[in-house]
C-alpha cells in the first residue's frame, strides 16, 4: 500500500465512479481498477459494491476516513516544514459555500499579509467536515449548521433573510410578507444543497406546502437579474443589501422567526493550523459583520420603512 494508492482510492470514493476518477487522475480506467482491486485484496474486504454502479460500502468508507487524515496529515507536514525553511507564514485554504460574504475581510487580510498565499475552494456545506478531517482545506466559512465530530466552530453572524421582488411587484410594498402568502408564486433560487435552498425547502416544508421553483442556479448575478426583470422572487439575505453590486428590486421582511441564516467559520479541533491559518482565522472572527449596519429582524418594522430598498446578488 502507497501513497499514490491512497491518493487514487481517495478520489474513487469521492466520486464513486471509474472513468471519471480516470479522467481527474489521469491514468488509464484499466489501471485504477487493477489498483482498487490490489487494495482491497491487500486489506482482505471489499471497499465498493458493484451492483448497479460503484458504490462505496461501510467498510470503505470506514476505510476512506483513515486514509484522508493520512494524506491530510502528510500534506501538512510539508507545508509546515516548507515554512520552516522559507521562515515566512506560508499559505492559507479557505473553503466557503460563497464568497460575496467575505469579500471584506479578505480584501484586509490580504492589504494586511501580502505575502500569504490565499487559496480559494468553493465547497458545498455537505463536503466541508469531510475537507477539514482530510486537512484539504484550513478553514471553511459556511451559513448553515454543520453536524459533525472533531469541528471547533466561531459564529461570525446572524442575520435575517427576505424576499427579494421586482420594483412594482404587487408585494414589493409590504411591511412583511408571509410564508403562506409565497405559495404559488414563481420562485427563483439555488441548487438543492445550497443554505438558500435548504431555507426554502425547509420553511415550504413546516407548512405542508410546495415551492413553485421555476428556476434553479448557482449564479448569484443571474438569480438577481432574473427577479430584478420580473421573472419572479426569491429568498434574498440580508447581507446581500450592503454589496455594491446592486440591480432594482425591493426587499421585504418575512414573518417568521426562523427565515434566518447563520454563518459560522469552521476548523478541524485536533489539527495544528499554520500560522497563515492562524492568521485568517483572527481576520475572520474579529471583523466588524454588523459594521454595515445589517438590516433589523422581521419583527422590527419601524426600522425598515420607507420606499422598497434595493437589492444586490445574493451574499
Amino acid at each position: 500500500m502507497d501513497l499514490n494508492t491512497l491518493r487514487q482510492f481517495v478520489v474513487v470514493a469521492r466520486l464513486e465512479h471509474l472513468s471519471r476518477a480516470a479522467d481527474e487522475l489521469r491514468v488509464a480506467q484499466p489501471s485504477l481498477s487493477r489498483t482498487i482491486n490490489r487494495l482491497e485484496s491487500e486489506l482482505g474486504a471489499p471497499l465498493f459494491d458493484r451492483a448497479d454502479r460503484l458504490r462505496l460500502n461501510d467498510t470503505g468508507r470506514l476505510f476512506r476516513e483513515y486514509a484522508e487524515r493520512a494524506l491530510g496529515e502528510l500534506d501538512a507536514g510539508r507545508r509546515a516544514v516548507a515554512e520552516a525553511v522559507s521562515e515566512g507564514v506560508g499559505g492559507v485554504r479557505l473553503a466557503s459555500e460563497t464568497f460575496l460574504t467575505l469579500t471584506g475581510p479578505l480584501a484586509a487580510f490580504k492589504q494586511a499579509h501580502p505575502a500569504v498565499e490565499v487559496q480559494l475552494h468553493w465547497t458545498p456545506a455537505e463536503e466541508m467536515a469531510r475537507r477539514l478531517r482530510a486537512q484539504d482545506v484550513d478553514l471553511c466559512v459556511a451559513s448553515q449548521p454543520i453536524h459533525a465530530e472533531g469541528l471547533a466552530s466561531a459564529r461570525l453572524f446572524d442575520e435575517a433573510v427576505g424576499v427579494g421582488t421586482p420594483l412594482g411587484h404587487p408585494l414589493a410594498e409590504r411591511a412583511a410578507v408571509s410564508i403562506d402568502e409565497l405559495a404559488g408564486q414563481p420562485i427563483i433560487t439555488a441548487r438543492p444543497g445550497h443554505w438558500i435552498r435548504r431555507l426554502l425547502d425547509r420553511l415550504f416544508a413546516a407548512r405542508g406546502l410546495t415551492p413553485k421553483i421555476i428556476c434553479e442556479s448557482d449564479e448569484p448575478t443571474a438569480i438577481a437579474a432574473l427577479i430584478s426583470a420580473g421573472l419572479g422572487i426569491g429568498l434574498v439575505p440580508a447581507f446581500a443589501r450592503r454589496s455594491p453590486t446592486r440591480v432594482p428590486g425591493a426587499w421585504i421582511p418575512v414573518d417568521d422567526p426562523d427565515c434566518r441564516r447563520t454563518v459560522t467559520l469552521y476548523w478541524g479541533a485536533d489539527s495544528h493550523l499554520p500560522p497563515a491559518a492562524r492568521l485568517m482565522r483572527g481576520t475572520i472572527t474579529g471583523w466588524d459583520w454588523t459594521g454595515g449596519a445589517l438590516p433589523p429582524s422581521p419583527g422590527d418594522r419601524a426600522a425598515i420603512g420607507g420606499p422598497p430598498a434595493l437589492w444586490p446578488p445574493r451574499a
